[in-house]
């Protein structure tokens, strides 16, 4: 029995349990992948203070995201294909965040429904909308977000078109898998997952697939997005969804200051600073190092986020230094769920709090709120 320590051991355990298209689709990034490479090596080169003798007693990680309480500033991301890690992926992975007592986000592309997270859990989750050309559809999917009692809405912003994602592209990525010979061969060799996948009626994208007209399956991804994805998204479309959503909005994508602003002027509560786990522009700045020109720009104005590369609550500490209010996890979810199901998404969680709090003792600090730049070294991040 291999003993879990950290992320990287999930990971691993992942890889041997998810058939290759699956965890191809959650462990990869765009064209040379080097944007997915920085945005986890970028936050190694941020070197930590350590402090000592600090009484170190009574810490606390907690904190809130959009006034929504946390037990720690970390939010699950929004994930596509969730339910092809593990069967009933995204309801395993909201039943291991309301545990843990942290924000769940359910993709637009998810295989379980708004309907099904909401007949699971008791906790209000978070809803990602993609913006679609059938307006129609938006307006239906954020009305079965109010109708479950979401409490807020995350609108990417930086998937208008689909960056090319060549494991995707040679493994023929589809919800349910194609029946090809290379496929059935490599799930021949995944047992676990095929009974679980046998053992559940959720196999396609439930939010979509009879929600859209003239949907009856997915067919490709990629096909669909490129038809259904609207190229023409603008800020007047974000004002559109907020005045249609009139709860807590959360815009997901920013990677420039001059978006930043624009995101500000919308009105929305918080923006998530983010290059889709470089998925979308290869060669675009790490999440980390995009990150601080953002804060000092809108961070008195706007509740800032990131997302990409946090595979430990050290990085969690250290985005938090550099003005995050909140960070989300998606690969490091999706490796635990492949792993162990809902066990593992709670091990991950487990780690990155355990890291966390660890790390904040060792820099001087016993609650997260007190934490600022003054625990990095100079001249070992981003200015």
């Amino acid at each position: 029995m291999t003993v879990i320590t950290n992320i990287e051991d999930l990971r691993i355990l992942a890889q041997k349990r998810v058939p290759r298209m699956f965890y191809d689709y959650a462990d990869s990034g765009s064209w040379t992948e080097s944007t997915y490479r920085a945005n986890e090596s970028d936050f190694q080169k941020i070197k930590l203070r350590q402090r000592v003798a600090v009484n170190m007693e009574g810490r606390s990680t907690a904190t809130t995201m959009v006034g929504v309480p946390t037990a720690m500033p970390v939010a699950i991301a929004p994930t596509g294909l969730t339910g092809m890690q593990h069967a009933d992926g995204e309801i395993l992975a909201a039943k291991a965040a309301e545990k843990f007592g942290i924000p769940f986000t359910l993709s637009t592309m998810s295989i379980c429904s708004i309907e099904d997270i909401a007949a699971h859990t008791k906790a209000p989750f978070w809803f990602q909308l993609y913006v679609m050309r059938d307006r129609d559809f938006i307006e239906r999917l954020i009305d079965s977000a109010k109708a479950a009692n979401c409490s807020a809405l995350v609108v990417t912003l930086d998937l208008q078109i689909l960056g090319q994602r060549h494991k995707d592209l040679k493994n023929g990525l589809s919800a349910p898998p194609k029946l090809t010979l290379a496929n059935i061969v490599n799930m021949m060799t995944k047992p676990r997952w095929c009974l679980g996948i046998m053992g559940t009626q959720r196999r396609e994208f439930r939010n979509i697939v009879g929600h859209v007209k003239g949907v009856a399956n997915m067919g490709s991804l990629s096909e669909w997005t490129a038809q259904q994805f609207d190229p023409q998204l603008n800020w007047g479309d974000v004002e559109w969804i907020k005045k249609r959503w009139g709860g807590k909005l959360i815009l997901k994508g920013i990677q420039d200051v001059e978006d930043a602003r624009l995101a500000v002027d919308s009105g929305a509560d918080a923006l998530i600073v983010s290059n889709h786990g470089g998925r979308q522009l290869d060669g675009a700045q790490s999440s980390i190092e995009a990150l601080p020109a953002v804060v000092a720009e809108v961070g008195s104005k706007i509740e800032v986020h990131m997302d990409g590369g946090i595979r430990s609550g050290q990085d969690v500490l250290k985005a938090w230094a550099l003005g995050a209010r909140g960070t989300y996890i998606g690969r490091a979810m999706l490796y635990g769920l492949g792993a162990m199901g809902e066990a593992g998404v709670t091990k991950a969680l487990e780690i990155i709090h355990k890291e966390l709090d660890l790390t904040m003792a060792f820099c001087g600090h016993t609650k997260i709120g007190t934490v600022d730049r003054s625990i990095l070294l100079p001249g070992s991040f981003p200015v």
